[in-house]
């Protein structure tokens, strides 16, 4: 079977960022290397990864495969990784993306996005890999105060070195989002938010967009991914975005399922996607999208879904509040 064409969205240095991708994030180490295989089989050519997942290496063995059996070359795959909140000084940034390399076994990421605008004390790695949020197993979250300008600049180095072919931003507000450009030598090429119709951020999206700032959605299914984590809403009242009724109209009327019309409307406000699944089928169908296309009234009908609701909130397990207002 022929993989699916999938459109890309052009970024400020011209490379392309396939509109589509597979998110590794809650992908366990003992499958990665073939949920990623797999899915370069079916056409998948985007790979959201970050040292925080626990998996890079699986991940690279998996592209290893698929190129060394001739499925795909290197310049054919869009490889995004993360720096992680504990190497955010200067000294520690490139050592940071030259360990992820090591565990993909590549030379370069097509992007680097800074994970979160917050820099806490520096885990060693000969101490512990990856270091996650706490300073000690179990102990509290250490923050360090290093300014983002500092992180920045040391990411405009690996862009100069060829080792990120991008940088780019995460989880950032629009205010920090401005700081940034302010003094930005190279501009960031993407911000990855979550984003979903109960999450619409529609001021952060047309903020981005008029500054030549590609935007990619995760979490587009809105609570799946943070269920076992005991930060989505219970309770009959709550609604999930995969049993609404509005979503579920629309995708009757296009002979689609309700997980593609809600990948279609992050599609249509000019995003980029990276849903994450282990079921063969349903990957295969988050593919599945670019065949219909929603109409405004659709998107603005799922767009009033908005309740500002954030299932990835720093303040509910890190203590610290980047959203608060």
């Amino acid at each position: 079977m022929t993989p699916p064409a999938v459109p890309a969205i052009t970024l400020r240095n011209g490379l392309k960022l396939p509109t589509i991708g597979l998110g590794t994030w809650k992908i366990s180490s003992h499958e990665a290397s073939n949920q990623v295989y797999q899915a370069i089989k079916d056409g998948y050519r985007l790979f959201d990864c970050a040292c925080d997942y626990g998996n890079e290496s699986e991940v690279g063995a998996g592209i290893a495969r698929a190129i060394s059996e001739g499925l795909v070359t290197r310049s054919d795959l869009f490889v995004t990784s993360k720096l992680w909140c504990t190497y955010h000084r200067r000294e520690h940034v490139e050592p940071a993306l030259r360990r992820t390399l090591h565990d993909l076994g590549l030379d370069y990421v097509d992007l680097y996005l800074v994970h979160f605008p917050i820099a806490l004390k520096h885990v060693p790695m000969d101490q512990r890999y990856p270091p996650e949020w706490s300073f000690e197993v179990g102990g509290p979250v250490v923050p360090d105060n290093v300014p983002y300008q500092e992180t920045w600049q040391a990411m405009e180095c690996l862009y100069d070195k060829g080792l990120a072919k991008n940088i780019g931003i995460s989880n950032m507000p629009g205010a920090l989002i401005y700081d940034v450009l302010s003094y930005a030598r190279v501009r960031p090429a993407v911000l990855q938010i979550e984003l979903h119709p109960y999450l619409a951020r529609e001021q952060l999206v047309a903020l981005a967009h008029s500054e030549g700032i590609a935007v990619t959605a995760y979490s587009s299914f809105g609570e799946t991914s943070y269920r076992e984590l005991g930060s989505a809403p219970t309770g009959p009242e709550f609604t999930p975005l995969l049993n609404h009724d509005v979503v579920a109209a629309i995708a009757a009327g296009y002979d689609k399922t309700p997980a593609q019309v809600l990948l279609r409307w992050a599609v249509d406000r000019g995003c980029a996607i990276i849903p994450k699944s282990s079921r063969p089928e349903r990957m295969r169908q988050n593919l599945d999208i670019f065949d219909f296309a929603l109409t405004d009234d659709e998107v603005q009908r799922i767009s009033a879904l908005d309740r500002n609701l954030r299932f990835n909130d720093p303040a509910n397990y890190a203590m610290r509040a980047i959203w608060a207002s």
